[in-house]
């Protein structure tokens, strides 16, 4: 287990529902990886990376509702620059993304 956390800094991490309307090859990244573009609603489009190739084809991200950290700072990978963080969890040496059970809004918090 990490380093234990104050509630405090939980609530600084700011989680949120969005939907997958793009996703394109990213062939300059290190990593086998796509390139995502996400509506998070009224949060507007955001982008970022992620090394999930093995587990997700192109086709089946488009429409998918995932869960991301939409407060970090932008961060440079290769050419890109990536806008959030979407979460997964670890499987072997792949990542299952999380997503909601059920559609909901974009932009919905997650508590």
């Amino acid at each position: 287990m990490n380093d234990l956390i104050t509630f405090e800094d939980f609530n600084k991490v700011d989680l949120r529902v969005g939907t997958i309307i793009e996703v394109h090859d990213f062939p300059q990244a290190r990593k086998p990886s796509y390139q995502l573009i996400i509506d998070f609603g009224a949060l507007g489009i955001r982008k970022t990376s992620a090394q999930i190739t093995t587990l997700y084809r192109k086709e089946d991200l488009l429409k998918k509702q995932i869960i991301a950290v939409v407060n970090f700072p932008e961060k440079q990978i290769a050419n890109f620059m990536s806008e959030c963080l979407v979460l997964g969890a670890v499987f072997g040496k792949d990542v299952i993304l999380l997503n909601p059970e059920i559609r909901i809004k974009n932009g919905s918090s997650v508590n």
